[in-house]
């Protein structure tokens, strides 16, 4: 393509993406879209001849967007966010245009140090310590997996990456039996192994519970293994539960363990001081995480790792090849040292355009409005003759389900629930989630969409209600 061309194609996207942004809200949440449905429509192999751009544009429209689940959508309520906003939006055309490859200070001086700019200044937005490092990472699984790896090598002295893990007494590693998945994922593949996970039982809120930690970790040293680190959780995926930090924190230090918090998504609340509360204990800790592509208004994908000791990454992550040296090692942060990829891409200019543009001040009324409207949602769906809230709610997620029957087992209700929202989410008009809690199946309504506000949370509470009526 030439530049002339690509004008012309690139005026033409802009239009494409402009005209997705002010209409996203038309479309249905959810596609009506069959499995292989994509591959029956498109031509399959490539063309020995490109064909013009606008045709390629007119296939996107026509056959790509239909099969998009939109998450931009005001009425995405499933899961958690993974927000966009204009700023970030722009930043990723500009980071798209840069092409960088930021592994090294040398291959890209500025990338490296705006990231390090923003990261200092997102860990003083939410309240870390001072002492903290932090890097981006492509997301929390990984910035997970970094932080166990890193409190692995520390409790063996950084040998386990040269003598391997063999000849030791076997490490277990320490979190909640509500915690989220990519913690299994990642005794796995740092060669912890599932049976030395232990998942600590929680309280009837859903808090992992301190003196269960402490019998889980005295009766595996009485066994001879080795506990080497506890993860508690900021906002569990299913509750969004907030473990307590003082007292699980202050029982892995007794007995030398790392100890790491998962505040994925609950992280990004720390804006406001008055949810500051959820960081008390932090102190104690070696590493903490969030990410601001769920609810801060940053493109995905985009996870904050923090460290009290940058070294322990290094040391974990660094091999340092010949091709890869340079003259300003010395006096410069390689980011490829502090994680698991060597190719890096230029993150920070989204965060960066996005806490520029928007300021500190706009993303907390942003994050404390989803808050309040979640807190609103709750108090109606409590009083509401179809729905009954399941548990009270945290932050921007809410738990809810039909209110029972009383001849209906959990079964029964179970089976009901995931039927109905089926049929919520089949009408294109929202897209919720479910998880389960204890056994019982709830639907999850989170709150926390870039654009959504109390009118498209109450309008599809209403759907909701309608529903529910015609269900039953």
């Amino acid at each position: 393509m030439k530049q002339n061309e690509f004008r012309g194609a690139a005026e033409a996207t802009l239009d494409l993406m402009i005209n997705y942004l002010e209409n996203v809200e038309h479309y249905p949440v959810l596609p009506n879209f069959q499995p292989g449905a994509l591959k029956r429509s498109l031509e399959s192999g490539f063309p020995e001849k490109g064909v013009p751009f606008h045709a390629i544009l007119e296939e996107f429209e026509h056959s790509i967007l239909p099969g998009i689940t939109h998450w931009q959508h005001p009425n995405f309520f499933a899961y958690f966010p993974a927000n966009s906003s204009p700023p970030s939006i722009l930043a990723e055309m500009l980071t798209a245009t840069l092409g960088l490859q930021c592994m090294l200070w040398e291959t890209s001086p500025a990338a490296t140090e705006l990231e390090e700019i923003c990261m200092d200044g997102l860990r003083d937005a939410v309240g870390l310590p001072d002492e903290f490092f932090g890097v981006i990472q492509e997301g929390g699984s990984i910035s997970n997996f970094c932080a166990i790896l890193s409190a692995r090598e520390s409790k063996l002295n950084y040998l386990g990456n040269t003598k391997g893990l063999w000849n030791e007494s076997p490490l277990t590693l320490y979190t909640s039996e509500e915690a989220h998945s990519s913690i299994d994922k990642a005794v796995r593949m740092a060669g912890i192994g599932s049976d030395l996970l232990r998942k600590i039982p929680t309280n009837e809120r859903f808090q992992m519970r301190p003196d269960l930690l402490r019998m889980s970790i005295e009766s595996d040293i009485a066994q001879g293994l080795t506990p080497f680190c506890l993860i508690p959780t900021l906002g569990t995926t299913s509750s969004v539960a907030i473990d307590q930090l003082v007292p699980l924190a202050k029982i892995a230090k007794e007995h030398g363990l790392w100890v790491h918090v998962d505040a994925a998504y609950a992280g990004n609340a720390l804006v406001l001081p008055e949810y500051r509360w959820m960081i008390d204990g932090i102190d104690l800790c070696d590493s903490f995480v969030f990410n601001p592509h769920k609810w801060m208004f940053v493109n995905f994908d985009l996870s904050a790792l923090f460290v009290r000791e940058k070294d322990a990454l290094r040391k974990t992550f660094s091999i340092t090849p010949e091709y890869l040296r340079t003259e300003v090692d010395s006096q410069v942060n390689n980011l490829r040292d502090l994680g698991v990829s060597l190719g890096r891409r230029f993150r920070a200019l989204k965060l960066w355009f996005v806490l520029k543009s928007y300021g500190l001040e706009r993303i907390r009324e942003m994050i404390r409005s989803h808050i309040e409207i979640a807190r609103e949602l709750s108090v109606t769906i409590d009083r509401s003759e179809d729905l009954e809230l399941f548990l009270p709610p945290s932050l921007g997620n809410v738990c809810f389900r039909l209110r029972s029957k009383s001849d209906a087992d959990q079964e029964k209700r179970n089976l009901e629930n995931a039927r109905f929202l089926n049929q919520l989410n089949s009408t294109g008009k929202m897209y919720l989630s479910q998880t389960k809690l204890r056994g019982d199946l709830v639907l999850r309504f989170c709150v926390g969409q870039t654009n959504t506000s109390r009118e498209h949370v109450f309008q599809a509470f209403d759907r909701i209600c309608q529903e529910a009526r015609h269900f039953r």
